[in-house]
C-alpha cells in the first residue's frame, strides 16, 4: 500500500541521529542524505524521508501510495482533483528520482502532500 512516508523535522541533524540509532535496531539504514533531507529504509530502498523544515505552514506530512500502473497514477490524480484536492505536481516522470519514477502529487484538504507512484 505505502511506498514511502515523509516527515518535516525542525532539526535534521538531531532527527537523523535519532532515526539512525533506532532504525538500525530494526535492520534499516541511512540510504540518502543531503542538506534538505535524509532517507531511511532497507539498503538502496529508502521509505522514510525526513525533510528539513523550511518554515512551512502546512502540517507537512508526505504519504506516497504505490500504484500498479501509470494509468492508475493518472486516475488517482484526476479523482483527487475532482474530490477537492489541489494540484501539487501533475502526473509524469520524475527522472531526478529515477528513470522510471512516474508520480503525481496532490495536497489534501488539510494541506498534506499525497502522492501516487509507479516505479515500472
Amino acid at each position: 500500500m505505502y511506498d514511502h512516508v515523509g516527515l518535516h523535522v525542525k532539526d535534521l541533524k538531531a532527527s537523523v541521529r535519532f532515526y539512525e540509532a533506532t532504525l538500525t535496531a530494526l535492520g534499516y539504514v541511512l540510504c540518502s542524505q543531503d542538506a534538505s533531507g535524509a532517507g531511511f529504509g532497507p539498503k538502496g530502498a529508502p521509505a522514510l524521508w525526513l525533510y528539513a523544515d523550511q518554515g512551512t505552514k502546512a502540517p507537512g506530512a508526505h504519504i506516497a501510495f504505490r500504484a500498479k500502473s501509470r494509468a492508475a497514477v493518472d486516475k488517482f490524480y484526476d479523482a483527487g482533483v475532482k474530490a477537492g484536492g489541489k494540484d501539487n505536481g501533475k502526473p509524469g516522470l520524475r527522472a531526478d528520482y529515477s528513470p522510471t519514477y512516474y508520480a503525481a502529487f496532490l495536497s489534501d484538504p488539510d494541506g498534506n502532500n499525497v502522492e501516487a507512484v509507479c516505479l515500472a
